[in-house]
Order: structure tokens, then C-alpha cells, then sequence
């Protein structure tokens, strides 16, 4: 049936209206829903047919305002950034651009090895977003401050859902698609991709990032279904864990130190039919890895990117079908209040009373930051997780194969120094999760501190030490347990410990420092203060600083293991030099950023 509304002014009725309003030249009779010019009003759309923009704006439109603030060193803030991003990507492409070119100089073989490197680095990454995802996700559908408006208000849940999703994913996804464009850049160049390259690894990487945020998303409305959202957090950790477990029992049954000793083989026959074989063929990761090199190996497959595109959206529907019938109700219970207990105090008895030497202030303060990392679960439930990761590093180590041939004693005892890399992202990425949200983490509570007498340094050294004496324990006792199983020398060994004694203190320092320069007072979830601006530059350093150490001690390590292996002596000057820049080095990074950080605080509005 046509519509009966009026499309325009009726013109008779406007007249009407005129004759009656006679002499009164200065008064005008608009008819309801018209201008005085006679132009028809057009009502505001209701809020059920607002748009998926409209709902993402608010966000976008405090992230403009907040780049558009004009903040005191916020161009130096963008050039440091920028500075240590270019390095960073500069020394990940160079890698990475490395041990390409060796796989392509290696005929037959030579891009299965490529190919294989690139599927575990993306599992690698799909495990971390499937975590990340699980998360962000509790914040961003039921905790988030604009959901009360949100819900309450008529919108339709099928666009809220689609908004919250693309939040979820872009708050939990953009440090690991940073960390892939040197990754890609590097396999573009070295196996001449073209243009077209481009388009193939944006149409397999994006829904690589969608499935594991929709898989997130509904364990997360899953488990507040179950539990409430703020209990949920709780029992996180023991999604961690088992999320874990998956990955160590994936890695085992792809044995990749098979790979690294060919003779274990019964033929050459056999070992490149390991390579050609799919890693883990049902998983994500493995399609996206065929279709980047099938375009650079000239062997194109339409098949893994439509596995991509058609789980992705399948797995929205179903996300969606989900979040229809259980989020109302998922809501509701996110909404009551988390059920704590009180304690009177901690007892003051035995290491408490040791700390008197420190005085009264100090003492509390300690004794405030224990306090409250043990009555945030979210915080020291994630050790739980820290313990399953430490095991997987300790069993991969156990795995290298350091007894075949050629395994000289050179290369066993420069494996150990190598490995302080791997050690020391791992203390980094601690770090980042425990000491860097700190000062961040005192949230509307600063104003109290900052108004009091307080002493800015003691506050940050207290932070500082209560996180970086456990963060230097957890070091001595990888590098300890590493390095017996590699059995390495007395040399390495005091090498070793030292080096990762430095380097803890330095990136506890780094830590806190950078936390302190980029606080986050409001935030509604800490695990999305490492994944802030901050967050960022200060992994992007703690590398920086971690690459800049080995540099430094690479020649002499290397003189010293090179002189016993021949029967020589080592430069005592070269040994020296390199160790005491090394040093000096990690004392600079320990004191100089909570010096800055200090200067920062004082600098605070109270």
C-alpha cells in the first residue's frame, strides 16, 4: 500500500494559517512539523537504527582529541616513538631478512624451511591473540562505563554486538600486527612478492586476527554466564593455563627440534616430506602460512584463504547467534558485585620485622604494594600461567639438539649466551604485565597520594623493589636451571648470571619508569595497560636494551670461548672493555628512568 504522508508542505494549509494570523504581520503560525520557511522537519533517527559508525564514533572521537591535546613534549613523545620503532623494526626485518636469504639459498628445502618458520611464528601469535582476546573482551562487553547507556538505550544488538567486537579485536590485535609487518616485509622481499603480495596477506591476515576474537568473545559470555563478570576474572587464569597446556602439547606433538637434526631421519626422502607436511592443518595459522607462500613459491591455492574467509564468518554468525541468546542475561550478572574478604591486617611477624632497618615509611610502603597484589586476583593469578610458560622454555631448551655432529665446543657454550636473549623478553615481557602498570594501577586513589607529604622516590623505589626482587629471582633460577641442562662452562656461567643480574635490574627500572611517564589512571581493565602507548615503548626499548647488551659482550665472549677452543689467550683489554660498557650500560637504564619518573610525578597536578 502507498504511503498517505505528505511528502512536502501542503500549500493550502500554509495559507490557511497565514489568513488566519490577519494584521498580526509579525506573527507566524508554522504547522506542526514545518519551518517557518514552509521546509518540512525531518525527525532524528531513532537510537535502534543507528548505525555501526555511530556507535564506534565516541571512540574515535576521544582518540582524535586526545592527538589533538596540545600537551607539553608530546612532539618529543612522537619522535621518541618513532625513533624506537624504526629501530625495532629495522633490527626484526634484519633477523628475520637473514635467515630468509639462507633458507633461499638452500635449494628444495629451502622454502619449506621458510614456510615452516612462518607457521610457528603465527601460531605463535594466534595463541597470543586467542589470550589477549579472552581478556579484552570481559572489559569491553561487560565492564566497559558505556554500556549502561549502550544497553538500556534501544539499539539493535546485532550492530552493539558488531561494535564491541570490532573494539575487542583492535585493542587486543595491534601489537601483533605490528610485530608482523616486518615479519611479511621481510618474506615480500626476499622472495620478490610484487604488488600483489600486499593484497594477499591483508585478505589472510585479517580474518586471522577475527576468529580468534570471536572465539574470545563467546568463552568470555560463556564463563559470565556461568559466573559473574567481576568473579569471572578470577577464574581466567585457569583459562590461561589450560589455553596454555593446548600450546605445550601442540608444540610436543610437532617435535620442531626434529628439524634441526636431519640425521634422525632414515632418509632424505622422509625429511622432506616432514617439511612438506602441514604443521597443524586445522588451524588458522597453517592457512594463512599456505597462502603467503603459495603466492611466493608461485603455487597459488584458493583454498586455505577460503578456509580463512569462511570460518571468520561463520564463527560471526555463530558469535552473534550466541550473543543474542546469552548476553541479556550475561549482562545482568556482570552488574553484581564481586564477593571480597576483608582482613584485618597482615601479620607483622618474622621478614616483616626485618624490614625495620628501612624505617616506618619505607616499611609501609612495601608493605602497601604486597598488599595490594595479593587482594587484585587478576594479578597474582596470572602467575599460574607464568609457571606453565617457564616450563615450556625449560622443556624446549631441554629439546636443542646440542650432541650431534658439529656441535663443537664453541657452539655449545655460545647457545647459553644466545639464550639470554630469549631469557631476558621473557623478564621484559613480565615486567610489563606486573611492574609497568604500577602507578597506574593506584587509579582514583592518586589524589591521596599526591596531596600527602609523601616523597615521590620512595614511592617508586618501592614499587620498584617489590617487583624486581621476585622478577630477579625468577632470572637467577631460568638461568640456573638453563644452563645445567646445557651444561655449559664456569665461564658462561658466571657470564650468564651476571648479565641476566644486570638486566633485570635494568628492565625492572625500564618498567616502572615508562609506566610512570605514561600513566593510565582510568582504565577499566590492567590488562590493557601494557598495550597502551607506554606499554609499547617500553617493550620497544627493553629489546633495544637486550640487543645493546649481547652486542656489547658478543666479542668477548666470543675471543674467550674461541681462545680455549684452540688453545689460546683471550685480549684481558678486549674482555674489559666490552663487559664494562655492558655494565655500565644497565647501571645507566636502572637509575636514569626512575630518575625521570620521579621528575614526573613531582610534575603531577596534586
Amino acid at each position: 500500500m502507498a504511503s498517505s504522508l505528505p511528502v512536502g508542505p501542503d500549500p493550502g494549509l500554509i495559507a490557511r494559517h497565514r489568513m488566519l494570523s490577519g494584521a498580526h504581520d509579525s506573527l507566524t503560525i508554522v504547522p506542526p512539523g514545518y519551518t517557518p520557511s514552509g521546509g518540512r522537519i525531518v525527525p532524528p533517527p531513532r537510537s535502534g537504527d543507528a548505525s555501526l559508525w555511530h556507535l564506534l564514533s565516541p571512540k574515535w572521537m576521544t582518540a582524535r582529541a586526545r592527538s589533538a591535546q596540545g600537551e607539553k613534549g608530546r612532539v618529543a613523545r612522537w619522535l621518541l616513538l618513532s625513533c624506537i620503532g624504526l629501530f625495532f623494526w629495522a633490527f626484526a626485518f634484519g633477523a628475520v631478512y637473514r635467515v630468509l636469504s639462507y633458507f633461499k639459498g638452500v635449494p628444495e628445502i629451502g622454502p619449506l624451511l621458510a614456510g615452516k618458520l612462518l607457521g610457528v611464528l603465527l601460531m605463535a601469535f594466534s595463541s597470543i591473540l586467542l589470550l589477549s582476546n579472552i581478556i579484552t573482551s570481559l572489559s569491553s562487553f561487560f565492564l566497559a562505563r558505556d554500556l549502561d547507556m549502550l544497553v538500556s538505550a534501544p539499539v539493535d544488538w546485532l550492530k552493539l554486538y558488531g561494535a564491541k567486537l570490532m573494539e575487542t579485536t583492535l585493542h587486543s590485535s595491534w601489537m601483533v600486527l605490528l610485530l608482523s609487518i616486518p615479519i611479511f616485509a621481510a618474506y615480500g622481499l626476499v622472495y620478490d612478492g610484487g604488488i600483489g603480495y600486499i593484497g594477499v596477506v591483508l585478505g589472510a591476515y585479517i580474518p586471522f586476527l577475527v576468529i580468534p576474537s570471536v572465539l574470545g568473545s563467546a568463552i568470555t559470555l560463556l564463563l559470565v554466564n556461568i559466573f559473574p563478570a567481576r568473579r569471572t576474572r578470577d577464574i581466567l587464569s585457569v583459562i590461561t593455563v589450560i589455553a596454555a597446556a593446548g600450546v605445550v602439547v601442540l608444540f610436543r606433538l610437532m617435535r620442531p627440534e626434529r628439524l634441526a637434526k636431519p640425521e634422525g631421519f632414515r632418509s632424505l626422502v622422509e625429511f622432506i616430506a616432514i617439511l612438506r607436511g602441514p604443521t597443524a592443518p586445522v588451524l588458522p595459522s597453517e592457512w594463512v602460512q599456505q597462502s603467503v607462500m603459495g603466492w611466493l613459491t608461485y603455487d597459488v591455492d584458493p583454498l586455505p584463504m577460503y578456509m580463512l574467509w569462511s570460518t571468520a564468518a561463520g564463527l560471526v554468525v555463530l558469535g552473534a547467534m550466541l550473543h543474542r541468546a546469552l548476553y541479556p542475561q550475561g549482562f545482568s550478572k556482570a552488574q553484581e558485585g564481586a564477593q571480597r574478604t576483608i582482613r584485618t591486617k597482615l601479620h607483622r611477624s618474622g621478614w616483616f620485622d626485618r624490614l625495620w632497618p628501612f624505617g616506618v615509611l619505607r616499611r609501609e610502603l612495601v608493605m602497601k604494594e604486597v598488599r595490594v597484589f595479593l587482594r587484585d586476583t587478576t594479578q597474582w593469578s596470572q602467575l599460574i600461567l607464568l609457571a606453565v610458560l617457564l616450563v615450556v622454555y625449560v622443556v624446549n631448551i631441554k629439546f636443542l639438539p646440542l650432541n650431534g655432529e658439529g656441535m663443537s665446543f664453541l657452539i655449545v657454550n655460545l647457545i647459553p649466551f644466545l639464550n639470554l636473549a630469549l631469557a631476558g623478553f621473557v623478564l621484559a615481557s613480565i615486567a610489563a604485565r606486573f611492574l609497568f602498570p604500577g602507578v597506574s594501577l593506584e587509579g582514583r586513589s592518586w589524589w591521596l597520594v599526591r596531596s600527602s607529604p609523601l616523597e615521590m622516590g620512595d614511592l617508586l623505589w618501592a614499587k620498584y623493589w617489590v617487583g624486581t626482587i621476585p622478577l630477579l629471582l625468577l632470572a637467577l633460577l631460568i638461568v640456573g636451571v638453563t644452563n645445567t641442562l646445557l651444561q655449559v662452562s664456569v665461564f658462561m656461567f658466571a657470564v650468564s648470571v651476571g648479565t641476566i643480574t644486570l638486566m633485570t635490574l635494568a628492565l625492572g627500572s625500564l618498567a616502572v619508569g615508562f609506566g610512570t611517564l605514561y600513566p593510565r589512571f582510568e582504565t577499566e581493565n590492567a590488562a590493557q595497560i601494557p598495550t597502551s602507548f607506554g606499554g609499547l615503548m617500553f617493550m620497544m626499548t627493553s629489546v633495544c636494551l637486550i640487543g645493546g647488551i649481547l652486542m656489547l659482550e658478543a666479542r668477548p665472549v666470543y675471543s674467550y670461548l674461541y681462545s680455549k677452543s684452540v688453545a689460546g689467550t683471550a685480549d684481558p683489554t678486549e674482555m674489559f672493555t666490552g663487559f664494562g660498557l655492558a655494565a655500565l650500560l644497565c647501571l645507566t637504564m636502572t637509575f636514569l628512568p626512575l630518575h625521570l619518573a620521579k621528575k614526573r610525578l613531582e610534575a603531577l597536578e596534586r
